[in-house]
Parts: structure tokens; C-alpha cells; sequence
């Protein structure tokens, strides 16, 4: 990314990535990650999508590359559904997030997540998910 003439190196979910095409203005929301020997800047598509990341690399064991593994695979009302339904099974399809992992992210954010975090499935997945259940599957397998 080039800011009045600086280049930085902004890592970034991969459907933002993806999004952000060479030449083109963006606007991105921006996450400074600070270490003893290191500072590394993230960049998001919105506000809520940033937020979710802070929240998740907040849990202990899961760190920068884990959330953006997270935010990659799924989108921020995906994710959410999943933490807050507790379907670990969801989450542990990121790479390098194990389903013990997962159980730990479940447990931590489950209560944080904002109020306005989806009760529903988005789109189509809430279908599939009344098909399962009625397949006999419990909803949290669903």
C-alpha cells in the first residue's frame, strides 16, 4: 500500500486482499500490532470486521495469522453465527485452527460479541441447516 508516497506492508483477510486491486484507492481499517521487535499493520474492509479480528486475537492461542485464518474462510456474520451457535466445528476449518482451539474461541468470545451479532443464518445456510436437523442431526452439528 502506498500513503503519500510511503509504502507499507499491510496484511489483510483474504477477501479484502483479494478486493483491492493494483493502482486503485481503498480505504482500509487499520489494526497496529506492536511486539518487542516488531510492528505489523492489518488492514480490514469495515469497522465490524476489524473489531471481530481484536476480539479473536485477544484469546489466548490465537494470534494474527489464526484471525485472519478465521476471517478468511468466513464472513463477519458467518463468524459470528458460529461462535455465538458454538459450532467449533466451523471454525476449526480455518488452517491452523485445531478443534481445540476452536472450543477455546467459543468459550471466550461467545459473550463478548456484540448484541447485534446475527441470530440467524445469512441466506441460503439456514435452509441447510433445518434440512440436517431434520436429517437428525443436532443443531450445533448442523
Amino acid at each position: 500500500m502506498d500513503v503519500g508516497g510511503v509504502g507499507y506492508l499491510v496484511y489483510g483477510p483474504a477477501g479484502t486482499v483479494a478486493r483491492a486491486k493494483v493502482g486503485a484507492e481503498i480505504s482500509l481499517h487499520t489494526h497496529l500490532a506492536v511486539r518487542e521487535d516488531d510492528m505489523t499493520l492489518y488492514g480490514f474492509a469495515s469497522p465490524e470486521e476489524r473489531r471481530l479480528f481484536q476480539t479473536l486475537i485477544a484469546v489466548s492461542g490465537v494470534g494474527p495469522k489464526a484471525g485472519l485464518a478465521l476471517l478468511s474462510v468466513m464472513t463477519v456474520d458467518e463468524l459470528s453465527y458460529a461462535i455465538a451457535s458454538g459450532n467449533a466445528a466451523a471454525l476449526a476449518r480455518a488452517p491452523g485452527v485445531g478443534q481445540k482451539l476452536a472450543n477455546r474461541i467459543v468459550l471466550e468470545v461467545r459473550g463478548k460479541l456484540a448484541p447485534e451479532a446475527p441470530a440467524a443464518l445469512p441466506g441460503e445456510a439456514s435452509e441447510v441447516v433445518a434440512a440436517l436437523v431434520g436429517l437428525g442431526y443436532t443443531q450445533s452439528e448442523a
